[in-house]
């Protein structure tokens, strides 16, 4: 089976007035209808990542790759007008707090129904019943009663499950989840987690769920990046995690509590520099 999503030597950096920062420097991996974990500390450039397939960098960022391809089409040089068409309809992207990532003067059904009707014509009455029927599909019990909510009148739990569903109504075939359990308590975590799950087993879809808990990675995702310092430094099957061989992916499994050990203090990660290399 071909892959769904192919990246080679993608690099994006930033101008800035004190040089230029590389933020990703020569990523390269390919997605199939799966889940991919991309892991790291905060910096490492995993979300730079995520945006750089999204199309979503900021302007003054310099993009390039030798490859970065979606289902056959060349992102690099596809038509702004075609690539913001892909965007929220073939590929979407769930960001990390669903506080700064809705709109507060927007019911939460109205933002829904505008992502749908920005990619199908449709009418307002199918436009808001399969409005509800995603609502549902995220486990929300009430969804006539939130769909007349706004975002700061539900909790972060809610929330989130609304940005997934705006996110999955136009059915996508990638979804990139940028850490979307991180400002959950852990039975939402859990919830959030089943959702996307049944997502990826019932749609097919790809899935690149991009997080700093390897524990949660390793349970989850099928296979996982480890990046550092915008590289990737290590690629291997989820179950293999914690027989990982480099030294910084070991730093980080070396840094989590254990139940069953004495842990105090935790260690400290010894970076080194060639790891930056």
């Amino acid at each position: 089976m071909s892959a769904l999503l192919e990246i080679e030597d993608l690099r994006v950096t930033f101008p800035t007035r004190t040089g230029v920062i590389e933020a990703v420097r020569g990523v390269s991996f390919s997605l199939g209808r799966e889940r991919l974990g991309i892991v790291g500390e905060s910096g490492s450039g995993k979300s730079q990542t995520g945006r750089a397939i999204m199309g979503l960098t900021p302007p003054q960022a310099r993009i390039s790759a030798a490859k970065l391809s979606f289902d056959g089409v060349d992102l690099r040089s596809l038509p702004a007008k075609q690539r913001r068409a892909l965007r929220g309809n073939r590929i979407a992207m769930i960001l990390q707090d669903p506080k700064y990532s809705l709109d507060p003067v927007m019911t939460i059904g109205r933002q829904i129904v505008e992502t749908l009707r920005t990619h199908e014509k449709v009418g307002n009455a199918e436009a808001r019943e399969r409005t509800l029927q995603m609502l549902e599909a995220v486990q929300i019990r009430d969804p006539k009663r939130v769909f007349d909510l706004h975002p700061h009148e539900v909790s972060g739990g809610m929330g989130q499950r609304a940005m997934i569903a705006m996110m999955l109504i136009a059915n996508p075939e990638l979804m990139i989840a940028d850490e979307p359990t991180s400002a959950l308590d852990v039975t939402v975590q859990l919830d959030v987690l089943n959702i996307l799950d049944r997502l990826v087993a019932d749609r097919g879809m790809g899935l690149i769920f991009i997080s700093h808990d390897l524990r949660l990675v390793s349970s989850f995702c099928d296979r996982v990046i480890v990046m550092y310092a915008g590289k990737v430094v290590e690629e291997l099957k989820a179950s293999d995690l914690g027989r990982a061989e480099h030294p910084y992916t070991r730093g980080l499994l070396d840094c989590m509590p254990r139940i069953d050990a004495d842990r105090h203090p935790l260690p400290v990660l010894d970076r080194k520099p060639e790891w930056a290399a």
